[in-house]
């Protein structure tokens, strides 16, 4: 008698007949299953007209979307693959086979539904006591654009192209014009130059449009945004995260600095969450005054340091800048406080880690998609996948 098991691989029957005797009661897929049989789901039904074919249901590409960007998988075409080859995806998708055209055209089409999901999912959390609103920290990280760099418009570089492309024709043309030419081959070439030709001044018009000094040509509503080591061609993300470290707020933006942030930010919180925090945590990059006399206007406990100080308290190293406003000195004196100190170190214990799960684990160092609407989307998705998988370790804990 053989020591060794029946293998065979070839056999008709593999699984057994429960998808959760399988995987189990606590797999990550039936708790967004769960998630999703609780949301009101008629924002994204009203977006189709009663015309056309059968689609697949709003359901069925919530879950397998926020199921890829919890696993960090942000292509179409890899979920696509994952839709044949994977027990969760296939059971998510009730067996059925997307295409990838379908789930990209799903990603770009429902904005303003995936952010009314991603309020809903924070409001059931909430009424679970999972959110801890007390206090929120702030803050913003590069992502690149899904645009190479190196094609991009600039004035002169244009003006040099036409001047260019306008001296090849014209030595084209000399050439056809020869007795000996072969006819055709020549005109062809010629008739592709002159179309490029002709797409100059709508480009430089674009660009004039635009008051940027560069103009990708990959993605039009990327910026050349400055971080640590260099630029970056791509969008400023921006969260609230609250001390259990749920995102109560995220968006993506076009800003070259942080400083006109933290009041939308704060207003982000109380519309999703139903109230103000009580303290918003925020480092130098969203300092002004204006800012932390609006915190106090709305009995705001801020802790939102300028660049010297916040020198002084990651350094040691005492600051000697004077403040510009009696409301700055307050901010000082505020953070200058052991209590002060302890509340403002909170922050990178707060906010940093989910920044890094989201670009590190979930493939959010560089968004797939292009236009400021559709890597808002790609950012809701994945914020909200976030939430859906810390809110499942929460309740296993």
């Amino acid at each position: 008698m053989s020591r060794f098991k029946i293998y065979n691989p070839d056999q008709a029957y593999l699984l057994p007949p429960s998808v959760r005797d399988e995987l189990g009661e606590e797999h990550l897929c039936f708790f967004v299953r769960g998630v999703i049989e609780r949301l009101d789901m008629s924002v994204f039904e009203q977006s189709y007209s009663a015309e056309g074919g059968e689609l697949y249901a709003p359901e069925l590409m919530l879950g397998v979307w926020l199921y890829a960007y919890a696993l960090g998988i942000t292509a179409a075409r890899r979920v696509e693959r994952r839709l044949v080859e994977d027990l969760a995806f296939r059971y998510l998708a009730a067996g059925e086979r997307v295409d990838n055209w379908a789930l990209s055209a799903f990603r770009r089409r429902h904005g303003r539904a995936l952010n009314d999901a991603f309020t809903q999912v924070l409001e059931w959390a909430q009424q679970q006591g999972m959110v801890k609103l007390g206090r929120v920290a702030i803050d913003s990280t590069r992502i690149a654009a899904s645009a190479c760099r190196d094609r991009v418009d600039t004035e002169q570089a244009l003006r040099d192209t036409r001047a260019q492309l306008r001296r090849q024709v014209r030595s084209w043309q000399k050439e056809a014009d020869r007795e000996d030419a072969e006819p055709g081959g020549l005109d062809v070439a010629i008739g592709e130059l002159s179309k490029a030709l002709d797409q100059m001044p709508r480009r430089l018009e674009r660009l004039k449009k635009s008051g940027l000094k560069k103009l990708s040509r990959s993605d039009e509503d990327a910026r050349f945004l400055r971080q640590r080591g260099g630029f970056v061609l791509g969008y400023t993300g921006e969260i609230a995260v609250s001390d259990d470290h749920l995102i109560v707020a995220q968006r993506v933006t076009q800003n070259a600095t942080d400083n006109a942030s933290l009041g939308p930010m704060v207003d982000q919180v109380e519309q999703r969450c139903g109230a103000p925090p009580g303290a918003a945590l925020a480092d130098s990059g969203f300092f002004s005054i204006q800012n932390i006399e609006q915190m106090e206007q709305r009995n705001i406990d801020a802790y939102v340091p300028d660049s010297n100080l916040a020198c002084e308290l990651n350094l040691g190293v005492r600051c000697r800048a004077k403040a510009r406003a009696a409301s700055h000195r307050r901010m000082r004196a505020k953070l200058r406080s052991p209590d002060g100190q302890a509340a403002y170190a909170r922050r990178k214990a707060v906010v940093e880690p989910v920044f890094g799960v989201l670009k590190q684990q979930r493939g959010m160092r560089q968004f797939r998609t292009r236009g400021l609407q559709n890597v808002n989307n790609e950012f809701t998705l994945a914020t909200l996948a976030f939430n859906i998988t810390r809110l499942h370790t929460m309740r296993a804990a």
